[in-house]
């Protein structure tokens, strides 16, 4: 069921929207009512295996917005260069007045043995370091009923899951960046809490975007085959999902965001909600007395 404009009047302020989940995620908050602040690198990092946004993506998200009737900032930020990120958010909260929602999400996952190790250093700075400093970004204009929604992964919650000689040092760098992400929406959500600003992460499981669809992460899949193709990993994608699905939607993440960002979850902070199809299940358990 549709929820009509329950975010109507807040304003939400999202890297990595040019394009994949980011992009999802923010123009769902459009259509409930939000404007946004969108911002992404648009540019390749060298180190990186799959295809990164061009400054025509991030205008097809803003128009995506503006179509919806809603207002939108762009800003083409690297989220590694703090002050740019600071300045990001302050042009856009001098158009709009406030910010009520960070969803920090821009993220890089650099594949394979050929990654250099600078790979690994690459994709901390994005994925971990950019997280905080985009929460660090919006945080002077946050208020009371604030949320902040941060990336994760279900890297993050299973030991050992990237950090195989096979999948490089640009993996390694993402299970310990998404690890730190996990632990940082914690303790910022217990810090924040007595502020009336709430502090969640949701952890996706296979995501149909660039990150997931390229060479290296095919051949990650799909050792067993030369030139692996889409329909050769599917399948493989899949077995890392108890429901069965292969591959996740961007958009069914970006209804947890929108939960997450909404009054619905007024009292949920802290929360580590994995979108992963049970991927989970089978390295996790329920914390519950044995």
């Amino acid at each position: 069921m549709k929820l009509a404009g329950i975010l109507s009047g807040r304003v939400a302020f999202v890297t990595g929207a040019a394009q994949g989940q980011g992009r999802s995620h923010a123009v769902r908050l459009a259509e409930e009512g939000a404007d946004v602040i969108a911002v992404d690198i648009c540019a390749q990092i060298e180190s990186a295996t799959h295809t990164m946004s061009t400054p025509s993506d991030l205008e097809e998200t803003a128009r995506l917005i503006s179509d919806l009737g809603r207002r939108v900032v762009t800003r083409i930020v690297d989220v590694r260069d703090r002050t740019a990120l600071v300045e990001a958010a302050r042009a856009g909260h001098e158009e709009f007045g406030r910010i009520d929602i960070v969803v920090a999400n821009a993220g890089i996952c650099p594949i394979g043995p050929d990654v250099p190790p600078v790979g690994f250093l690459d994709t901390i700075s994005v994925d971990l370091v950019g997280v905080i400093n985009t929460v660090e970004a919006a945080f002077p204009y946050l208020k009371a009923g604030g949320s902040i929604i941060c990336t994760g992964s279900m890297a993050s919650l299973i030991s050992g899951l990237l950090t195989n000689t096979s999948a490089g040092p640009g993996a390694a760098g993402y299970a310990h960046a998404k690890q730190g992400v996990a632990r940082f929406v914690h303790d910022a959500a217990r810090q924040l809490a007595p502020l009336s600003i709430r502090v969640n992460a949701v952890h996706p499981g296979n995501i149909e975007t660039a990150m997931l669809h390229n060479d290296a992460m095919y051949k990650l899949f799909r050792p067993d085959l030369p030139n692996p193709t889409r329909e050769d990993v599917e399948p493989a994608f899949g077995q890392a999902h108890q429901l069965p699905v292969n591959t996740i939607d961007p958009r069914d993440v970006s209804e947890a965001v929108l939960y997450l960002a909404s009054d619905a979850a007024r009292y949920v902070t802290g929360q580590q909600l994995k979108v992963d199809a049970g991927a989970l299940l089978t390295s996790t358990t329920s914390g519950a007395p044995g």
